[in-house]
């Protein structure tokens, strides 16, 4: 099949080759008989037929030369007519000097006529075979395209719309464009008629019938790019968008195929929290670095931004294999390190986690496993404390005694004024660090922040699964309120907190505005096509065991200070007896295995005074 489509490649070659011959002789036989007033070469032959030898030498180097048919003339563009052109004046310049060198005069209406009619008709031949492409496209059978309305009247658009016309298996056919600069409105790109601007979108998808929306403006603010898709949202209708050209310019993907779907991260009202890692990084620079948990989605993306960083060694541990290998394999072809280890084990295991630190000599720990789901440790609190609690004395016990240099934390909102007992176990490793920390020569600090957007066991993944599946979409109330952050933000936050920290220190993230989940879950029903209550139902199932209609970020005791970075906040320690709170955790280990939950319960509620259980 290979050879077959190889040969007709070179056939059509040839074919193409063919026709320029005839044109360009055609041409020259034209313009040599109006030249000489007749149509008969009767008594010119030999001067004629040595012209034309001439003139096919000349136009073959020349076209050779400009690799002319090695381009794709279907998918010919302004350029490569432009390049036609060029050739053919040379040609004809090129035929001009051999014939006056071989002392055929011609005359010079000759050379003027050949080189206008050449011209003309070589250009006319490929302009047809370039129409007929997009008109046998155009002309694809349309049941089966969605009528597209776009938004944006720029260099995105004419890529797209020319990308459009070059392929007759897309699935849309652009119907209008969108634009609020008032002087594009009335123009056309690309044949498509710039209609109106932005506020007018819903009255157009109305009129002309639309069946999806393409965001189509790759450089925009957050706050209007926000308040667009609101507009969006209203019509009920498909939405689909063009990522940022920065992002497309460092990939081999086209415009075209790198449309997709619209996510939560578009709907946040802020722009991106990006921080210099390379600056704050230096501390990772050729140290082997530990990264628990690092199979999982905050943990993957600490293994991809660190391996950035050059370190000598990334060592992953994590209780769950494949989560594991899978970010080594990706590290491993991307050649971001080539020492990658991956040691399965579980923190709550003292031995197999002191096997890593006398083996494998480590510099830097990034603390990212835990047991983080609210409800399910409510019913399995035993576990909760084995794995966040201890798993974590574990760590910071071996850091210690085998001198790390750096010990980060990562926390949770939820670690808070806890109500449940996933927040508490966070608010006692908090506590588990800071106590190693006032005594230890490793600098240990805690990152604490809201929720990632797409980590697993988020709200969102399970929102875009529930309207994938046809709904209902669950909510918990109506009036929850949640901080969100993308897992690129937070993960840049602990590496650069890593690098601010001296020891002892709780960072705390400027997350902007809580979100309202209700208003999130609408916005993505209406922008994948649906009708929030009608095509899919929004139904609220009451709180779950330990969740808040809110999260906080701040203990009131915690007096936040600023850092170098307008982004990053410092709180302060909270004052803590190191003798007590080491006494409270011995007595903790003891009752555990009892898995009494009330004698478990009063303990946690003395070690962390404002934990108030909501059941």
């Amino acid at each position: 099949m290979t050879k077959l489509y190889t040969k007709l490649k070179k056939l059509r070659r040839f074919l193409l080759f063919l026709c320029d011959v005839v044109l360009w002789n055609l041409s020259f036989f034209l313009s040599y008989s109006v030249s000489r007033d007749s149509f008969s070469l009767v008594g010119n032959e030999r001067e004629f037929f040595l012209s034309c030898v001439v003139l096919n030498l000349c136009f073959c180097a020349v076209f050779y030369y400009f690799k002319l048919y090695q381009k794709m003339w279907r998918y010919a563009d302004i350029e490569d007519f432009f390049y036609v052109e060029i050739a053919v004046v040379i040609s004809n310049l090129f035929f001009f000097v051999v014939v006056v060198i071989l002392k055929i005069f011609l005359g010079f209406r000759t050379h003027i006529l050949t080189m206008l009619m050449s011209s003309f008709l070589l250009f006319i031949f490929r302009l047809i075979y370039r129409l007929n492409r997009i008109l046998d496209s155009k002309n694809s059978p349309r049941f089966y395209k969605k009528r597209m309305l776009i938004i944006g009247g720029g260099e995105t658009t004419l890529s797209i719309l020319n990308e459009i016309s070059k392929s007759r298996d897309n699935d849309y056919l652009p119907v209008c464009i969108i634009d609020d600069d008032k002087t594009k409105i009335g123009r056309s790109i690309s044949g498509i008629k710039i209609v109106g601007n932005t506020h007018e979108i819903p009255k157009f998808c109305d009129i002309l019938k639309i069946d999806t929306i393409l965001f189509s403006i790759s450089i925009i603010s957050v706050f209007d790019k926000k308040r667009i898709l609101d507009i969006c949202a209203k019509t009920n209708l498909e939405v689909r968008i063009i990522p940022n050209i920065r992002n497309l310019l460092t990939s081999n993907a086209s415009i075209f195929s790198s449309i997709r779907r619209v996510e939560v991260e578009d709907l946040l009202a802020r722009d991106a929290i990006t921080f210099d890692t390379k600056q704050y990084g230096k501390y990772i620079l050729n140290k082997n670095v530990l990264i628990t948990g690092g199979g999982g989605s905050i943990g993957a993306e600490l293994c991809k931004q660190i391996a950035e960083l050059a370190p000598h060694k990334i060592v992953i541990l994590d209780i769950c294999e494949n989560g594991a290998y899978n970010i080594q394999q990706e590290l491993l072809r991307n050649n971001k390190c080539n020492d990658i280890k991956i040691k399965i084990a579980s923190i709550d295991d003292y031995v197999g986690v002191k096997d890593i630190f006398q083996n494998e000599k480590i510099h830097v720990i990034f603390h990212a496993a835990a047991h983080k789901h609210v409800p399910l440790m409510e019913t399995n609190i035993r576990e909760a404390i084995k794995n966040n609690v201890f798993g974590t004395l574990n760590l910071v016990t071996l850091a210690d005694k085998h001198g790390a240099e750096k010990f980060v934390q990562i926390s949770t909102d939820k670690a808070v004024n806890p109500i449940n007992i996933m927040g508490a176990t966070k608010r006692i490793c908090e506590m588990i660090v800071q106590s190693m920390g006032m005594k230890s020569k490793t600098e240990f600090t805690t990152v604490r922040f809201g929720n990632v957007l797409g980590s697993n066991g988020s709200v969102v993944p399970l929102f875009k699964e529930q309207i994938k599946s046809g709904g209902p979409v669950t909510i918990t109330h109506p009036d929850i309120i949640r901080y969100f952050m993308t897992i690129p933000e937070a993960v840049s936050l602990v590496l650069t907190a890593g690098g601010i920290a001296k020891g002892g220190e709780i960072f705390i993230l400027d997350m902007g505005e809580p979100v309202k989940i209700k208003d999130l879950a609408e916005n993505l029903v209406r922008l994948s096509g649906f009708v929030p209550n009608e095509d899919i139902e929004i139904i609220y199932t009451g709180l779950r065991p330990g969740e808040k209609l809110f999260e906080e970020l701040l203990l009131k005791e915690e007096n936040i200070k600023k850092t170098e970075n307008e982004k990053i906040y410092i709180g302060k320690p909270i004052n803590l007896d190191n003798d007590k709170f080491t006494k409270h955790l011995e007595k903790l280990r003891e009752i555990i295995d009892k898995n009494d939950k009330k004698e478990i319960e009063k303990l946690i509620g003395e070690i962390v005074p404002n934990f108030k259980h909501k059941k």
